[in-house]
């Protein structure tokens, strides 16, 4: 089964549909590559993959756990390389406040979200700094 169609709209601008949802996603090219930005990137799209992977992968364990990461945000920084121009660096900060966790619990989160399927999937030229504040 197709996970997705993309159509291009023209003015740098594609329309992608989740096959099983029906949801769609609209992307611009960014301003400093000739678009208009008045949608995600396909470069925001990976950063944002990173970041959401993260958050599910830590939310499925913590899930099983009974620990509550409710609330947890990322934010995140992306840094573009140019010769070739590429995702030079992806910058996440994983935050939530007053964490109710043992410290082997939030070590075993942060372990999860370092090596979630999209952190493992991004070429090792891709610096991910990653922080964490819980």
């Amino acid at each position: 089964m197709t996970t997705l169609t993309t159509v291009y709209q023209g003015g740098l601008r594609t329309e992608s549909t989740h096959t099983r949802s029906g949801n769609v996603l609209i992307t611009d090219a960014p301003v400093d590559n000739n678009g208009k930005g008045e949608a995600f990137s396909p470069t925001d799209l990976v950063c944002t993959a990173l970041s959401t992977c993260m958050l599910t992968t830590m939310g499925i364990w913590a899930a099983r756990e009974g620990v509550d990461i409710s609330g947890m945000r990322t934010e995140v920084i992306k840094v573009m390389g140019s010769n070739p121009r590429k995702i030079a660096e992806i910058q996440v900060k994983l935050s939530q406040k007053n964490l109710v966790a043992t410290n082997e619990q939030k070590e075993r989160l942060k372990d999860i979200a370092l090596h979630c399927p999209v952190a493992l999937s991004l070429h090792e030229s891709v610096n991910q700094l990653i922080e964490f504040e819980f």
